[in-house]
């Protein structure tokens, strides 16, 4: 055997191993939801999102020691490439084990020469998308009642914790069904068929069972019970989703991950992407924890655009950050975000903090809150796609990441995130029941960030975004630190006609002290939005209000976290 044929077994072999530790992890889930062990679903997130990187990095020096530390030759790896090709031809999961054979390949060329000659830029081959989600779904006939279906569902994926009350369960998702669903068809019931997936979704204090019904000749309908603990001992189904742009929010890119068991991801990307056409195949990934190989999906993605579109990359819009340049391509609904060479004063990050932020919200619970953004390294655009402006403003601003060529940018590190129109821009253009609505969502948003124990810092609208369906959603990194890192105060009394009259505090301020009274600044200059936010969340100017907040986090409250409205959720009276 070969050399590159040893290398390309053991890079496999990695492989499995790195992806048996991370199916154990998600496995737990059931006995973790089940036990109400809200801490340990937390733990399992962040050690499950190390999985990839320790198998990365465990991996290497077997691989240094197998061809005495000469692994950097290219000829090598394009033997190892095509005897690895060949070993997962005929893997389910092969598209993950491409993404871990690439980053095996970038861990060792610092992200150099990342062509198809050596890595899977493209992948193999092409997916079978025939029957692909019949793998994992059970299929329930409706015949003449709903409500017999719905019995047979919960009855089929029980838990350790009985039901509540299954007959209400049953009831409120029959009505729901017969009141929203079944007017909307001339279909009888008897042709209509509901899939629901083996594999039950978890995440945070939640379960979901996930499926679709199945009208001839129509688009699926998405099916979506999340289960909930009633605090005594039982369970309930709290609401069926059935819209399409909800469901969409529940695999946001603002939450979570789900733990879910999928031996063959593509399976259920398969079967996601029937509800959600519209959704991007690599958020489908990252929705169930695959990052790394959404990464590589978006890549394919990304580069698949480019030809069949002809705008520029330009400056994104809304106020220029101090910390962060950023930019977008109009015609693709990402931005890319690099780190500037100097910030802009009064900001004193360092670069090094920078990330370090930006690792934290990857590995905490964003509540539906926070962007998930994606890390790259080498990311290489054409050049002549950028606007002269841009280029410039790069050159001044992040001139050290940038390595400039004939026909191509390479950018050194950047982020990517979802584009959302800024805060302060949307006020601009909103009328005043949008600025009630959007008010309303910018105080929802801090308050569920601080009882996930997430303080922004910078708390300016420029740094908060609203999503297509409405939502706020922080995006701004830089200066965002844990609740319970923080010392909420009140601004002391004044004493002294000279004390009130100061341009500088006269009182001691603390490194970690947060003057909640100081909020309403956030507002300079916008009196309609300032006066919609005081009417409904005043309290987040009040010292005490994060006090109590921060006692209950201490004591280990794990906030209740709804990827859906208030209002959809069924009455348990």
């Amino acid at each position: 055997m070969s050399s590159s044929h040893r290398l390309a077994r053991t890079v496999l072999n990695g492989f499995h191993a790195m992806f048996a530790d991370f199916q154990n992890i998600t496995l737990g889930a059931k006995a973790r939801f089940e036990q109400q062990d809200w801490h340990g679903v937390q733990q399992a997130q962040a050690d499950r999102l190390e999985v990839y990187k320790s198998k990365v990095d465990k991996l290497m020096p077997m691989l240094n020691s197998m061809v005495n530390n000469e692994l950097n030759d290219f000829g090598l790896w394009k033997d190892i490439k095509r005897h690895y090709q060949v070993l997962i031809a005929h893997q389910n999961n092969f598209e993950i084990a491409e993404t871990f054979f690439n980053s095996i390949f970038c861990k060792v060329f610092d992200h150099q020469q990342i062509t198809d000659d050596y890595a899977f830029v493209t992948s193999s081959r092409q997916r079978p998308t025939a029957n692909l989600d019949d793998m994992l779904y059970n299929s329930y006939a409706i015949k003449a009642d709903f409500r017999q279906v719905i019995t047979t569902i919960l009855q089929d994926y029980r838990f350790a914790v009985p039901y509540q009350n299954l007959r209400q369960d049953v009831r409120n998702v029959a009505r729901e069904v017969y009141r929203e669903i079944v007017p909307k068809y001339q279909e009888s019931l008897d042709n209509i068929i509901v899939d629901v997936m083996d594999s039950v979704f978890y995440r945070n204090k939640g379960a979901y069972l996930v499926g679709r019904i199945c009208v001839p000749n129509s688009q699926p309908i998405p099916f979506v019970l999340p289960i909930l603990h009633a605090g005594d001992g039982t369970l309930y189904v709290d609401t069926l989703i059935h819209d399409p742009d909800e469901v969409s929010i529940i695999f946001s890119f603002t939450r979570a991950y789900f733990m879910v068991d999928a031996p063959t991801p593509a399976a259920i990307v398969a079967f996601l992407h029937s509800l959600m056409p519209h959704k991007k195949i690599y958020e489908l990934y990252a929705s169930f924890g695959f990052r790394k190989h959404s990464k590589t999906e978006f890549y394919r993605d990304f580069v698949n655009h480019l030809p069949n579109s002809d705008d520029s990359f330009v400056v994104a819009p809304g106020i220029k950050g101090m910390v962060m340049t950023v930019f977008t391509l109009p015609s693709y609904d990402i931005v890319f975000k690099l780190i500037k060479d100097r910030f802009t004063p009064p900001k004193e990050v360092t670069a090094d903090i920078v990330r370090a932020k930006y690792r934290l919200v990857t590995r905490h619970d964003r509540v539906g809150r926070m962007a998930d953004t994606q890390e790259f390294s080498g990311f290489r655009f054409p050049l002549d796609r950028f606007d002269p402006q841009l280029l410039r403003d790069l050159q001044e601003e992040a001139g050290s990441l940038l390595e400039i060529g004939e026909r191509e940018i390479t950018i050194k590190h950047l982020y990517t995130e979802r584009r959302m129109t800024p805060l302060n821009l949307y006020l601009r253009s909103a009328n005043d029941q949008e600025i009630a609505n959007v008010m309303d969502e910018y105080g929802n948003a801090i308050k569920q960030l601080a009882a996930a124990n997430i303080f922004p810092g910078d708390m300016l609208l420029k740094n908060f975004g609203v999503t297509r369906h409405g939502r706020v959603v922080f995006y701004d990194y830089d200066e965002i630190c844990h609740i319970t890192e923080c010392n909420f105060r009140r601004i002391p009394e004044a004493k002294t006609e000279e004390q009130e009259m100061a341009s500088q505090p006269w009182y001691d301020v603390g490194p970690f002290d947060v003057f909640p009274e100081e909020f309403r600044l956030f507002f300079s200059g916008n009196p309609k939005a300032r006066r919609a936010f005081d009417c409904l969340h005043s309290d987040l100017y009040e010292a005490e209000f994060w006090q109590s907040l921060k006692r209950q986090i201490e004591e280990g409250k794990v906030v209740d976290v709804f990827p859906y409205r208030r209002k959809r959720r069924f009455d348990q009276n």
